[in-house]
């Protein structure tokens, strides 16, 4: 059996430091951190024998792991969490929601009780620092998100480079020479959640290929921080013609301000709105949307973790296509 001592011979660093790096418990450095996955996943360690048997206890619940920040839009993890709960109980399992910004320790203290038989892990970051708990814990896990490097784990997430560029494109192919993305919370960007880049991205790069002049401005969740936005993308110069909105939360906000501004939607701005279908639906305005598939990405993760349980250990990924 592979030991945390294995780890640090191979790593060429002290045990402590590969307890570190797993528990998150103390700063260590990025190419340490790096040189300590590579060979977490190489060798295959798992915690020792007697968490294994803690973790024999099923409890038929899945865990969700879910920090609740303020930049975080509510509505719409709680739709995911939704069809993640329909979905478990079709497989007779119940959901814990675990909310606590605790980083990877939250995961240790999961994977050292008998809180829950697997767990599934949201608002993932490109650089996620719970990822080496997660390669060592001794149950399954699926991430509703995509890291950087997820290597040895099993992900699931709408593919937004695909959907950023799908914007773009859908708005160059209806004649428009300038358009602007009005992105999520500054927060979101510094945090490095991943589908944040990986959407302005697509959107950025489809934008220059069809040699579009492009804006691209966060918005943190508040109405006065929205019409600063459209102060800055509508202010000196030409404005755009196309907005991309990949903010639910300030959605309603700024699609009220537009016509308190005198500019009509779409006969003088058209407005594409990344978002699920259901709260698309809710205003009086009809949108050009792209499709947050919340309902069958939190499907797809349960049926996902339910394998995993099953004995199905190669991990998977499901990328859902925007529509």
């Amino acid at each position: 059996m592979v030991t945390i001592n294995d780890v640090a011979e191979a790593a060429g660093v002290a045990p402590s430091t590969v307890s570190y790096v797993i528990s998150g418990k103390r700063a260590i450095s990025p190419k340490t951190r790096r040189l300590v996955e590579e060979n977490i996943r190489k060798l295959g360690y798992h915690p020792h024998a007697g968490a294994r048997a803690l973790a024999s206890s099923k409890t038929n619940v899945l865990a969700v792991v879910v920090p609740l920040r303020t930049d975080l839009n509510v509505s719409v993890v709680m739709e995911f969490i939704a069809s993640a709960a329909t979905a478990a109980r079709a497989h007779d399992y119940d959901l814990l929601l675990l909310t606590k910004d605790e980083g990877p320790a939250a995961l240790q203290r999961v994977a050292s009780s008998a809180l829950a038989d697997a767990l599934l892990v949201m608002d993932v970051e490109a650089a996620d620092p719970r990822v080496p708990m997660l390669l060592a814990l001794d149950r399954p896990v699926v991430l509703i998100g995509v890291p950087d490097h997820p290597d040895g784990l099993t992900c699931v997430d709408l593919d937004f480079a695909a959907a950023g560029s799908l914007s773009a494109r859908h708005l160059a192919e209806l004649g428009h020479r300038r358009i602007a993305l009005v992105g999520p919370s500054p927060a979101v960007y510094e945090r490095g959640t991943s589908y944040a880049p990986r959407f302005l991205r697509g959107f950025t790069e489809t934008a220059r290929e069809h040699g579009l002049a492009v804006s691209t401005r966060p918005c943190a969740h508040s109405y006065e921080a929205m019409r600063t936005c459209l102060d800055a993308l509508f202010g000196d110069g030409p404005a755009p013609t196309g907005l991309v909105v990949h903010n639910e939360a300030v959605l309603p906000g700024l699609l009220s301000e537009l016509r308190h501004r005198g500019l009509r939607v779409p006969e003088d701005v058209s407005v594409v709105a990344v978002c699920p279908d259901t709260m698309a639906e809710h205003h009086a305005v009809r949108l050009t949307t792209v499709a947050i598939p919340a309902e069958p990405v939190g499907t797809l993760a349960v049926e996902m973790v339910v394998r995993q349980l099953g004995g199905h250990t190669a991990p998977e990924s499901g990328c859902s296509r925007p529509g």
